[in-house]
């Protein structure tokens, strides 16, 4: 196993070297800017990338890391101030695309650290397969959506960014009213395909760049990071993509929902977020 150093950071050559020799896994360092300072051979190939492109943060541009839903997810660079900010570990399931098309899948574990004083985050990849982040909670089995921890940890990302850079991000909750009295009459396969469709209807209505997640059992919650605006425009587009008419078998539904929203400049928590837009639904 070869590894490689950016230029100017010699110094962690040694400790580089001995934490590392042997292992298959791919590990990165880097600063609080995101930049990487060191890194192996397995990172590179896991992430599908030469290893020139790791050190200068070049991507191609058909290249991007997604959840398992399609949605893009931020890079490294995005989540080290995060981190670091935060002091906390941060696990994520990533899959990597070229030209649109998965290429593979790994876990990316980012932990806050210090060496020579300064502050570093160190990264740590493994090949997985598809289905473990179903194993592990994080996206939701029968729609494929992230779910609610996925939800507050891409509602968190997104607030960060708001504030850094001067920006809104708009939290939009879905509730799809009378979910248990359709199960009732109609059985709760068509309960489970009513649901399937209009987490598709709320993924297709949003960018991909946007997080649609399953909030509850019958919640569906839209994250949106926009310049300017209120979330109105936001909520009601979520309401429209699923209140249209779904053929279930043989029969015509119109489901019926209850929106609210709540926009925020990035100075307010994930959870006071979320306690507004859920007031909100009970008003």
């Amino acid at each position: 196993m070869s590894v490689v150093y950016a230029t100017g950071v010699s110094q962690f050559t040694g400790v580089w070297d001995e934490l590392i020799m042997g292992l298959t896994a791919g590990f990165m360092l880097t600063d609080e800017r995101g930049q990487v300072l060191a890194t192996n051979d397995a990172a590179a190939e896991l992430l599908r990338l030469d290893r020139t492109d790791l050190l200068t943060g070049s991507r191609p541009a058909d290249w991007a890391m997604r959840d398992s839903t399609g949605a893009r997810l931020p890079d490294w660079t995005d989540l080290t101030s995060q981190v670091l900010r935060t002091g906390t570990r941060m696990s994520t399931p990533v899959v990597i695309t070229r030209h649109g098309e998965p290429t593979g899948h790994l876990w990316m574990d980012y932990q806050p650290t210090r060496s020579c004083s300064q502050q570093r985050v160190l990264m740590f990849l493994q090949p997985v397969e598809a289905e473990v982040s179903h194993s592990r909670g994080l996206t939701d089995p029968l729609t494929g959506l992230p779910g609610r921890v996925l939800l507050l940890d891409r509602l968190d990302q997104a607030l960060a960014r708001a504030r850094c850079r001067g920006t809104l991000t708009t939290l939009v909750l879905v509730d799809v009213r009378r979910l248990e009295q359709f199960n009732v009459e109609y059985g709760f396969a068509q309960g489970d395909e009513l649901l399937t469709m209009m987490a598709g209807r709320l993924r297709q209505s949003v960018a991909d760049e946007h997080t649609v997640a399953r909030f509850g059992g019958d919640e569906f919650a839209v994250v949106v990071e926009h310049p300017s605006g209120t979330g109105d425009e936001i909520a009601e587009g979520a309401r429209g993509a699923v209140v249209r008419p779904m053929r279930l078998q043989r029969r015509q539904v119109r489901p019926s929902v209850r929106v609210s929203w709540v926009t925020s400049d990035g100075n307010a928590s994930v959870h006071s977020v979320i306690n507004r837009a859920e007031r909100q639904l009970k008003d």
